[in-house]
């Protein structure tokens, strides 16, 4: 083990300069360059980016989408002095700062950029501030530490050649009943495999080997193509699938007409609804609750009013035309639809 190389020092810096640095050194001398972010997406585990929109990115064939959830980024950023806090008040270790850049001493390739170091006994560590939404809490119940951020994390021991680092994350007010302190202790077993995949990656880079989807989710990998591929083009020559695309295709098929049937289901159900609704509605009136009691059960019935409030669109444009096509937003979505037909 050695200590880590400090690049720079990266306080004051602007996001631009501080992008530059992560992707190639402060010298712009490192062909390729992996920070703790990337050591997920690597894997194929990151929620956010697949395997292939970071080689793209690194090749420089593509920019990193940072609408990707923007907002809890920008959120977490804010957040991290205050989660530093609650975890010194909490757990009595001190959070200090640190705005450097390091690089691992073995792997040139390898960059850190932490939120803060901590100490506990006079024993140095990484100290790692995350924020969540309380629906997601249960990801960190039990002592449970979500993967892509374990990955994330050993990835800084190894860079900074330290031996723990606490993990926090913090989901409401109260540091003592919402917020996770999560104790990671240095592994070089793990820490090896992990170091070989990430040079894979480096090496499929200057190979000019792109890594495929395999093992990514594919709710995932399906937003990932949509950002690398963008729209589609008309004009282009029909693609001609083989053998091993059959089985997928087929698949496809058969679930999208299972789909159709069921919305036709549905639609006929709500039909039906609207049909029995009739009488019920007319005995309602303006009341908001009634009840019918059987001997086995009681049925409850709920008319509420809801109100919802959307711009009418159509008034906007007769009435501010400049406005309304300087708000209207144009999106785009690709959607995968087989037809089976006979030959």
């Amino acid at each position: 083990m050695a200590a880590p190389i400090l690049l720079c020092d990266t306080a004051g810096m602007t996001r631009k300069r501080w992008l530059e640095c992560r992707m190639h050194g402060p010298d712009g001398k490192i062909p390729f360059t992996i920070g703790g972010s990337d050591v997920a997406a690597v894997f194929g585990v990151s929620p956010w980016t697949t395997p292939l929109e970071l080689w793209r990115i690194k090749k420089g064939l593509m920019t990193p989408d940072d609408s990707i959830n923007a907002t809890a980024k920008e959120m977490g950023h804010l957040m991290e002095p205050v989660v530093a806090a609650c975890y010194t008040m909490r757990e009595g270790n001190p959070h200090i700062a640190d705005t450097g850049l390091y690089r691992h001493a073995k792997y040139p390739y390898a960059l850190a950029n932490l939120d803060y170091r901590t100490e506990e006994d006079g024993r140095p560590g990484v100290l790692e501030c995350k924020t969540t939404t309380w629906h997601n809490a249960e990801e960190w119940a039990d002592g449970h530490i979500p993967y892509h951020y374990e990955l994330q994390v050993r990835f800084y021991l190894a860079v900074m050649d330290l031996e723990f680092a606490d993990i926090v994350c913090m989901w409401g007010f109260n540091p003592e009943t919402e917020m996770a302190v999560r104790r990671i202790e240095r592994n070089p077993v793990i820490e090896a495999e992990i170091f070989e995949r990430l040079d894979q990656f480096i090496d499929s880079l200057h190979k000019n080997i792109p890594p495929t989807m395999a093992d990514v989710k594919p709710a995932v990998a399906m937003a990932s193509l949509a950002r690398i591929y963008s729209n589609s083009q008309s004009g282009l020559p029909t693609i001609e699938f083989g053998p091993k695309q059959e089985k997928h295709l087929r698949q496809i098929a058969m679930l999208q007409t299972a789909n159709d049937d069921l919305k036709n289901q549905i639609k006929k159900n709500e039909g039906d609804i609207t049909a029995h609704s009739v009488q019920i509605a007319e005995m309602m009136r303006t009341h908001e609750l009634g009840v019918l009691m059987t001997s086995v059960d009681k049925i409850i019935v709920n008319y509420v009013s809801k109100p919802t409030r959307r711009p009418d669109s159509k008034l906007l444009k007769e009435k501010y035309p400049v406005i309304y096509d300087e708000v209207l937003k144009t999106s785009y979505s690709r959607k995968i639809k087989v037809t089976v037909q006979p030959v």
